[in-house]
């Protein structure tokens, strides 16, 4: 993944260039970088080099170790210190590699002597220090919102005894508190942390070689060649090339800026107005970061939560993601065609031909990418395999500017990205340790339940506006961390299939992005675009409406997501697709196929129609059916000229 999803990075790329990483903190940043990098491939394919090889949990403590400092040398603390590493930087980063340290010096201890629940005065305050660095990373990388949510929750075991209700746990002493965080196994090193240890940092490394070999170039060119001779070119590639580029980085910011900056202007250009071709990438922008093969690193750490293989998540992903780009797709051309709207100057269409001769290594390697966790057992292997692939080409291509600089940048990046997971995945763990330590985790899905009297249709309703309430404030991963364990549960507990509950969280999450007063991509295109960010984000969530129901559809009928038999999934997928096609057209207002424009009762009946076919049931399908059909006939029956060519 070429960026961690969070604020951090959001709020780094949109305030003044950090210039900290000069001198010494760049050298201290590429050592960590680099030793980390060794660690953690010597541990993922045990090499056990030079007879290293320790136990799980002196590994995460050491992960944590050489990537949280260089989260406090990489995100200042503040503004002011954008361009320096001041001494309290360097304070914390070593207090943090030693701390790290000192508990993976001491795993062995904490396992036989049973320190989680009573230790030496000295254990205690190392604890005590840990707690404390984790919330200042998590403030640095991702804001006061989640830090004070974290800060909230790291301390709960301390008062829940006098909480009310179902939010009455077990009460802790303060050293216990720490304790339980610190050396405690679902805490700062629980699932958030050993999915970056395990997993996804071979797909971290996989999307940073993407960028520094010009995959993201490549898959620009290839959406140019594809679409840019289509009406409203211009969208249709900005759609395809953010749903590839993405697919493979997880990061909706990142995607917006890198090819946003191209997207958005040649869009406005051909007639598209600013706050539209705005909308139009934050929405594809957002897609990427569910579709798969990659994903966010939300999707890693709902693997290990579901305990299922990744592979599971990325076939289940997949029709819910084509859908949503199927619908954006239909929306702008319905758009271009209702304004008259024409492709790309030829002048600035690429060769098709021409760009898969110089880019077909990137879909060699994004399709042995599938391959291997499709039909293998190595996913934690499989990104650095292809991620090799990719740094061959990059070296190929950079033998004029120094064989070093692809390699060099391969392992900044990498390694501030990590720092930046690490920074605010450790927080996020607290949260999901006090709520264990307490077991006020299951009493919140029982009284989840409760309050929803049995009715599983409010429950969603609870759940969707319980996702995108704490999506606002919290990063998408740490928001359906939370809900994984408090809300999933008690999802599937109401009858709903538990990757479709799951699925069902991370979607609502999402919207944040599109959606005020948050809306980060919006905010993202803005800059670009010259539009108001309000405006920008209201467009985005007509045009990203699909989003709002998708996780409803799949929710009631997880055929959408692959689970079941062909036949039925078959049938899922092609009343979804037809449902889409009358929401694109009603919320465009305009006939599809026929050619010109809805009138005000037709946009009434394809909205009835698409709806419809959204209930599983037999009778909403002939409704919806039924919708089409009149629609279609009405407006072949008064056509009165050819209509316009489609896309």
């Amino acid at each position: 993944m070429s960026q961690p999803e969070t604020l951090a990075i959001e709020a780094e790329q949109l305030l003044p260039e950090n210039t900290r990483l000069t001198g010494l903190a760049w050298g201290a940043v590429f050592g960590l970088s680099t030793l980390g990098i060794l660690v953690i491939v010597n541990q993922i394919f045990n090499l056990a080099a030079f007879g290293f090889h320790p136990i799980s949990t002196a590994y995460y403590y050491i992960v944590v170790g050489l990537f949280m400092p260089i989260a406090f040398l990489s995100v200042p603390g503040r503004e002011a210190d954008l361009a320096r590493v001041p001494w309290y930087d360097w304070g914390l980063a070593l207090l943090s590699l030693g701390v790290s340290l000192y508990f993976a010096w001491h795993a062995i201890d904490i396992l036989n002597r049973g320190w989680e629940f009573r230790a030496p005065a000295e254990v205690v305050v190392m604890a005590t220090l840990l707690v404390l660095l984790s919330l200042e990373a998590v403030r640095r990388c991702a804001g006061w919102p989640l830090f004070f949510i974290c800060a909230i929750f790291a301390a709960f075991p301390l008062y829940t005894g006098y909480m009310p209700g179902f939010l009455w746990g077990a009460e802790m002493s303060f050293s216990e508190t720490v304790l339980g965080h610190a050396v405690g196994v679902e805490s700062i090193i629980g699932i958030p942390i050993r999915v970056i240890a395990d997993l996804l940092i071979g797909f971290i490394v996989f999307g940073v070689a993407l960028t520094v070999s010009g995959g993201g170039a490549f898959f620009m060119d290839l959406a140019g060649a594809l679409m840019g001779r289509a009406r409203g070119g211009p969208a249709k590639v900005a759609i395809l090339s953010s749903g590839f580029f993405g697919s493979l980085s997880g990061s909706v910011i990142s995607n917006v800026i890198s090819t946003g900056a191209m997207t958005i202007p040649t869009m406005k250009r051909c007639g598209y107005p600013a706050t539209y071709a705005g909308a139009v990438e934050s929405c594809a922008s957002t897609g990427g970061a569910l579709m798969p093969p990659v994903m966010g690193s939300v999707a890693f750490v709902m693997a290990s939560f579901m305990n299922v293989p990744y592979a599971d998540i990325m076939v289940a992903a997949t029709v819910p993601a084509l859908l949503f780009y199927l619908v954006l797709l239909i929306q702008t051309d319905c758009y271009a065609a209702r304004k008259g709207l024409k492709g790309l100057p030829e002048d600035q269409i690429p060769q098709l031909l021409k760009v898969l001769r110089s880019g077909w290594i990137f879909l060699i390697s994004l399709t042995a990418l599938v391959v291997l966790l499709l039909a293998t057992n190595i996913e934690a292997k499989a990104p650095f395999y292809v991620s090799l692939l990719l740094v061959l080409t990059a070296l190929i291509r950079a033998r004029s500017q120094g064989l070093l600089a692809p390699i060099v940048e391969l392992v900044m990046e990498t390694g501030k990205n990590i720092g930046q997971l690490v920074g605010v995945l450790a927080g996020v763990g607290m949260v999901v340790g006090a709520l264990s330590m307490t077991g006020v985790g299951n009493a919140f899905s029982r009284e989840l339940l409760h309050y929803a009297g049995g009715n599983p249709y409010l429950l969603l309703v609870f759940g969707a506006f319980t996702s995108f309430i704490l999506g606002m404030g919290m990063t998408v991963s740490a928001c359906y961390i939370f809900l994984a364990v408090v809300l999933a549960p008690a999802l599937v507990q109401g009858g709903f299939n538990q990757m479709a509950a799951h699925l069902f969280i991370l979607y609502w999450a999402m919207l944040s992005y599109i959606t005020p007063p948050v809306a980060m991509a919006a905010v993202a295109a803005s800059s670009i675009a010259k539009a108001s960010a309000m405006k920008i984000g209201l467009t985005a969530m007509r045009l990203g409406a699909i989003l709002f129901v998708l996780p409803f559809l799949f929710v009631l009928n997880p055929n959408l997501i692959m689970q079941g038999s062909w036949g039925n999934i078959l049938l899922a997928v092609s009343t979804a697709i037809l449902s889409i096609l009358l929401l694109a057209m009603a919320s465009e207002r305009y006939v599809y196929f026929v050619g010109r424009p809805a009138k005000r009762w037709e946009v009434a009946v394809l909205l009835i129609g698409g709806v419809a076919l959204l209930i599983p049931e037999t009778i909403s399908d002939l409704i919806g059916l039924a919708a089409l059909v009149l629609v279609m006939g009405v407006g072949l029956a008064t056509r009165t000229s050819a209509p316009e060519g489609t896309a």
